[in-house]
């Protein structure tokens, strides 16, 4: 069994997976952090004892293993007190701003709640209290989970867009197979029918019927064409924008009811681009259906035609009810219709 071909399986036991492994590294960076806390409480305390020594030593001590304890110390952050909290001695601050008194009382408050003080006891009489707070490193390693779990939701992220992407892709080659087959289909019949209007003809049917009867034929070979071109490249020729929009706006208006009024202007009457007329007569017949769906059968369509040095502009309005603002991003997603019966194809095929 494939996984990637079960989305909802593949789905949850990446969410498991992702979770296990989230769990592990906030687990571990915690048991990490702890311990690293935990050494450099043991290395306060050494240096509380070597400060111990220091203070007893006679001039006849040898104090270089006490004084080196003390000086070895150039990343805890610390503020040596007395009972009475009087500053006697801070290290591993800011040397310009540890001149500053209020500075250092500031830190004394900040290290008073970070961690529990080392108390210094001398002859059970005088008490000198030694804070301090974590250094740097291990503040950075606080920030290390965020950082790990960052790069798996980015991991993550990839993988699910490529999966994403993968099953779009087999979407859009099923979609593009489907109308290609469908415009197929259409073929066939198409040519027979075109073999019974030669018939037709020569029964000396009334033109008229005959006449009405090879439009719609020719309507569908073009429905046959457009649906054939989906997922290709269409091919561009230079047509006359003006000609080729008025000729899907006519035949929509000679469809249309006789209560909507439809208006058409172009600023100049002939303007070459390279299009594809099929492709192109599509969208503007999809808008203009749009327009005409929206008034309910009684309205006005105007379609306006602007003309500039870079731009050729298009504009269509009509006179419907239109749709709430925040459905506007979605109506180009298939599948998205404000009717009661349509496919919500036809703005996401016009794209």
């Amino acid at each position: 069994m494939n996984i990637f071909n079960q989305p909802i399986l593949f789905k949850r036991i990446s969410i498991a997976v992702s979770f296990a492994i989230v769990s592990l590294i906030l687990w571990n960076t915690y048991t990490f952090f702890q311990k690293f806390k935990q050494e450099e409480r043991i290395k306060m305390e050494i240096l509380a004892e070597a400060q111990k020594e220091l203070s007893r030593a006679d001039l006849n001590s040898n104090i270089a293993l006490p004084d080196k304890i003390i000086t070895i110390n150039n990343s805890i952050p610390m503020i040596l007190a007395d009972d009475k909290d009087e500053i006697i001695y801070a290290n591993n601050l800011d040397s310009i701003k540890s001149l500053n008194p209020l500075y250092l009382r500031e830190q004394l408050a900040i290290m008073k709640k970070e961690n529990k003080p080392i108390e210094i006891s001398y002859d059970g009489k005088n008490k000198q209290y030694i804070y301090y707070r974590d250094s740097d490193l291990l503040k950075k390693l606080t920030y290390y989970p965020l950082a790990l779990i960052l790069i798996l939701v980015l991991f993550l992220s990839v993988i699910y867009l490529f999966y994403s992407s993968n099953k779009a892709a087999e979407t859009n080659k099923l979609w593009t197979g489907m109308a290609k087959e469908t415009a197929h289909q259409i073929g066939t019949p198409l040519s027979s029918l075109l073999g019974w209007i030669a018939i037709l003809k020569a029964e000396k049917v009334d033109e008229t019927y005959i006449d009405e009867i090879e439009k719609d034929v020719h309507r569908l070979n073009i429905i046959a064409n457009r649906f054939s071109k989906i997922g290709s490249i269409p091919e561009l020729q230079k047509r006359d924008v003006v000609l080729v929009t008025k000729k899907a706006f006519d035949y929509l208006q000679s469809r249309s009811s006789q209560q909507i009024y439809f208006s058409f202007s172009s600023s100049d009457t002939e303007i070459k681009t390279l299009l594809n007329e099929e492709l192109f007569g599509w969208v503007i017949e999809n808008l203009i259906k749009n327009a005409i769906d929206a008034m309910l059968g009684k309205g006005e369509v105007s379609l306006v035609i602007e003309n500039s040095a870079k731009n050729i502009r298009i504009l269509i309005s009509d006179t419907g009810k239109g749709m709430p603002k925040k459905l506007f991003s979605q109506i180009f997603k298939p599948g998205f219709t404000t009717k009661k019966r349509g496919w919500g194809l036809g703005l996401s095929l016009s794209k």
